[in-house]
């Protein structure tokens, strides 16, 4: 697995490591006398400092536990994860299979982990239509819409409580299902009517493991290890008290919960630099100027098992606790407050004596890491003996993953990075780098449908679906000789501020850049010639083999590009679920979807319409 490193530059002092005086042999630093008074008392003052941090962090028990911890039930899981390849495999070692030839979803159970992507969505409308469109032309699996068709209205009223329930248990039944999902699936989980992909999965899959890897190395450093049994073969051995397993969306603002609640007041503090904004960082009461801290539920990423035991408890609050009409973004955010209360409050009472001096030295200096020690009121959690409340959760803070909007918008600025005047721009707070792994990654185009595309324009070339037009199907990377088109040529949403190109965008609080900045997302000039490509693979060799191989390709094992699936196991084509959204998606002016040049109708392999009406329905 590549490293991903943000574009963030780290200072180099190697250079002045082995300067020396002329003509003396260089000494170590503990060898060379010192010549002052000050000096001395500089350096015993430091010595103090050390052999006190020492003997604080001996005496404190963070390392130091029972071979079984008084909080079992809290423990988290620290089995880890399956790896997972992101390289397909070579379709000579596994068998070509076509999509599945009926409409109901299966689920051939494979042994290598699946990528499954969820959207509660009850009812189709121009943004729904965005999304899906953002998926499809990046190469993300066949979206399964949760909650299609389901009513959440009395007569003309909505029923926000039972939306909110519903969303909840929907999710949960169908990471429960066992025919649809296994336990070390990866799923990740979007707000169907605001958000838009922007990288590929291969990126956004390879950046959630790094983030898992950084937060755990952190989590290590604050909380330490604690010996536990998990063979049951009465050999403990030594693991992180804590890891984490599923990342949520991070926001500038707490809402709608009350502010002395732990889900605002009892959060972890940002992983962006302390001066992220300058020096009014986390000081503007409007919260422009603040890093983000708190649990957006909008995007959440894990393995099915992490995941569909937080949603067992969420829907446990809003079915059993009342809980259904304050919404999934509190009920998310409380347990997330809760875990990282219970953290806290466990780590300190397991202090020494050592370890609370230190705690109260940082707290009287200004300069500890816990949410706890500052000045302000926080609701006491009632604890339940023998009750869970911890689940791995953590967030993107950075916003690698995902990018939400609320007192974000001035954070972001549309960048091509061959492009000097926008990178130089004195806007920015970092100097900025197309990172890593979009350096190696294919081209923006290739994604909508893998293979060779310099031969579409050939007239002597045949395709099954959707044949080639010179009015549709323009697109840099089909013909011979054509632009090979780079990521670093196209303008990408960037975080100034973490330097960060997220892997996708979170359009919450302003909902009128849902239309203005859709035209500036990259795939959008070419969104219909797009689309008609990924329609074009539906039946491809390359499609059949992702379906072979699941998630070793990084596509659902049920197969079935070119639409999407309910919860209730129905396929939908794109012109099923998305009718007469050409102007709000496309915004080409080239008219009806499939019908541009003329009535056709083209169907897939289950006797579905994908291009023309159905006279059938």
């Amino acid at each position: 697995m590549s490293s991903y490193h943000t574009s963030r530059p780290s200072a180099n002092y190697d250079a002045f490591d082995t300067i020396t005086e002329p003509g003396r042999r260089p000494q170590p630093m503990f060898m060379r006398r010192t010549k002052t008074r000050r000096s001395r008392i500089a350096i015993l003052g430091s010595v103090l400092c050390v052999i006190l941090f020492v003997w604080g962090w001996r005496s404190s028990g963070i390392d130091i536990t029972p071979a079984t911890s008084g909080f079992s039930s809290n423990s988290p899981t620290t089995t880890p994860q399956t790896p997972i390849s992101l390289d397909p495999l070579d379709p000579a070692e596994s068998p070509l299979v076509a999509t599945p030839s009926n409409e109901t979803s299966t689920n051939p159970q494979s042994s290598r982990p699946a990528f499954h992507l969820l959207i509660p969505a009850s009812e189709s409308n121009p943004e729904l239509c965005k999304t899906l469109l953002s998926a499809f032309v990046l190469g993300y699996p066949a979206p399964t819409l949760i909650n299609w068709g389901q009513d959440t209205k009395e007569g003309n009223v909505f029923k926000e409580s039972a939306s909110h329930t519903a969303k909840i248990r929907g999710v949960y039944d169908f990471l429960n299902d066992k025919s649809k999902v296994m336990e070390e699936d990866l799923v990740l989980i979007i707000d169907g009517y605001d958000v838009w992909f922007q990288l590929p999965p291969q990126i956004l899959i390879r950046r959630y493991h790094e983030l898992v890897e950084e937060a755990d190395q952190r989590l290590k450093g604050r909380y330490g290890m604690i010996s536990e049994d998990q063979n049951r073969d009465s050999l403990a051995e030594r693991v992180p008290k804590y890891s984490q397993n599923v990342i949520w969306g991070a926001d500038k603002i707490c809402w709608p919960n009350p502010k002395e609640d732990p889900a605002c007041a009892a959060v972890p503090y940002s992983t962006l630099p302390k001066d992220v904004y300058g020096p009014e960082t986390d000081k503007d009461p409007e919260a422009f100027l603040n890093r983000p801290r708190y649990l957006n539920s909008g995007n959440v990423i894990g393995s099915v098992k992490h995941v569909r035991d937080v949603y067992e408890l969420a829907a446990h609050k809003v079915e059993d606790k009342g809980e259904g009409g304050l919404g999934d973004q509190f009920v998310f955010a409380e347990i997330f407050g809760e875990q990282e209360f219970q953290r806290e409050t466990l780590r300190r009472a397991s202090q020494g004596t050592g370890g609370r001096w230190l705690d109260w030295l940082s707290d009287t200096l200004g300069t500890s890491e816990s949410p706890l020690s500052a000045n302000i009121t926080i609701n006491n959690m009632t604890t339940i003996p023998g009750q869970r409340y911890e689940y791995g959760l953590g967030l993107d803070y950075e916003s690698r993953l995902f990018q939400t909007m609320t007192h974000s918008v001035d954070d972001i600025g549309f960048i091509a990075y061959n492009a000097s005047t926008d990178l130089l721009s004195t806007h920015h707070s970092l100097p900025l780098f197309l990172p890593q792994d979009l350096q190696t990654a294919e081209s923006p185009f290739s994604y909508a449908s893998p293979g060779n595309h310099s031969i579409e324009s050939d007239p002597e070339h045949k395709t099954l679906l959707l044949p080639y037009s010179p009015n549709l199907d323009n697109l840099p990377d089909q013909n011979v000789g054509g632009i090979d088109v780079s990521w670093r040529d196209l303008p990408l949403a960037t975080n100034t501020h973490s330097a960060a190109i997220p892997a996708l965008l979170h359009v919450n609080g302003d909902k009128s850049l849902l239309t203005s900045w859709w035209p500036r997302i990259w795939y959008h000039p070419y969104a219909r010639a797009l689309l008609r490509r990924f329609i074009r693979s539906t039946q491809s060799p390359e499609a059949a083999t992702a379906a072979a191989n699941g998630g070793q390709t990084w596509w659902d094992q049920r197969g079935g590009r070119g639409g999407v699936w309910t919860d209730q196991g129905t396929w939908m084509g794109w012109g099923e679920v998305c009718k007469g959204v050409e102007d709000a998606v496309f915004g080409d002016g080239k008219g009806v979807w499939a019908k541009e040049e003329g009535d056709g109708k083209v169907r897939n392999s289950f006797g579905k319409v994908l291009v023309g009406e159905d006279d059938d329905e």
